[in-house]
């Protein structure tokens, strides 16, 4: 709703003061010079990067769209997927095989579907599930190995907003380009011996060329790009959370020290309190019976 409401903003300030000044739509109205424009950014980001750059930017800017956020909700969920996790774990990393060989079929993650729908947080879960139960390894190695996936996952999803930001720069480079091209046949109007008022038509369609290259950079695609990349701290921010979780958990602390401590790096905006977190563990029957019913219920299903 609120992205809604800054293309409203932007669109009714623009064009509207542009009419309160006697403009009309005919006069900014030129597809041809969008269709250069527009084009030519379109081509230089497909020659500019790799197929899997502009499918994760089409996925990400159709995530904005959708406006599917980490909310509190989602919050709730991730940490009590890994509360129960963990729990399972207590009882031996290889009762967790059946659930992290298949999250989509178990019964736990099925609870939480909100995580089941990020499937790059999914696999940085499973996947670490996976390694603490394929050996011993200690908190120390296993933080290592996670910051450099973290850092190697940042950069490979934080592409997209650079290469849309470098677009958004050269907007108004395009802009000119297509009013170059006006002002190009404006002068070949002159020697046709077009009178004064064509060609002024002619001047003024061309340097509407610059306006749109302009309105595109700062009105639209740098905008979209800061979007993408708040949206890509927001997962690297979840994914720390998962991070600082397992690494309490192989530190020899309790479950629920674990999650907390992950609880602490979730954004402000989104962060519960320790107070409802406990509440959270409480309605699911995140007391220590409870739990090792589910380890018991879990062991007969793997075994």
């Amino acid at each position: 709703m609120q992205q809604f409401l800054g293309i409203f903003i932007v669109l009714g300030c623009v064009f509207g003061g542009f009419a309160l000044m006697g403009g009309t739509a005919t006069a900014i109205w030129h597809p041809v010079e969008i269709l250069i424009i527009v084009g030519a950014a379109f081509g230089a980001l497909v020659i500019g990067n790799e197929k899997h750059v502009l499918s994760e930017m089409a996925h990400q800017l159709k995530k904005i769209a959708s406006r599917k956020k980490h909310d509190s909700e989602f919050q709730r969920q991730l940490l009590l997927l890994m509360y129960e996790l963990l729990q399972l774990a207590a009882g031996g990393l290889k009762a967790l095989d059946a659930h992290v060989e298949a999250p989509k079929d178990s019964a736990i993650f099925q609870r939480y579907p909100r995580i089941l729908d990020e499937p790059k947080l999914l696999a940085f879960i499973v996947d670490n599930f996976r390694l603490m139960a394929m050996g011993k390894i200690n908190a120390h190695e296993l933080e290592g190995v996670l910051e450099q996936e973290l850092d190697a996952i940042h950069e490979e999803l934080t592409q997209p907003s650079k290469s849309l930001h470098k677009i958004a720069e050269g907007m108004p480079g395009f802009g000119i380009l297509a009013a170059v091209l006006g002002i190009v046949m404006a002068m070949y109007s002159v020697a046709e011996g077009a009178d004064s008022g064509a060609i002024a038509e002619k001047v003024g369609a061309a340097m509407v060329g610059t306006f749109i290259g302009i309105f595109f950079c700062y009105g639209l695609l740098d905008p979209l790009s800061n979007m993408m990349k708040q949206l890509v701290n927001g997962e690297a921010s979840t994914m720390e959370t998962v991070k600082v979780v397992l690494c309490t958990h192989v530190a020899g602390k309790p479950a629920l020290l674990a999650i907390d401590a992950g609880r602490r790096l979730i954004q402000l905006n989104t962060k519960p309190s320790f107070a409802q977190l406990e509440q959270w563990i409480n309605a699911m029957g995140g007391d220590d019976e409870s739990q090792n019913k589910r380890r018991r219920s879990s062991d007969r299903m793997t075994g």
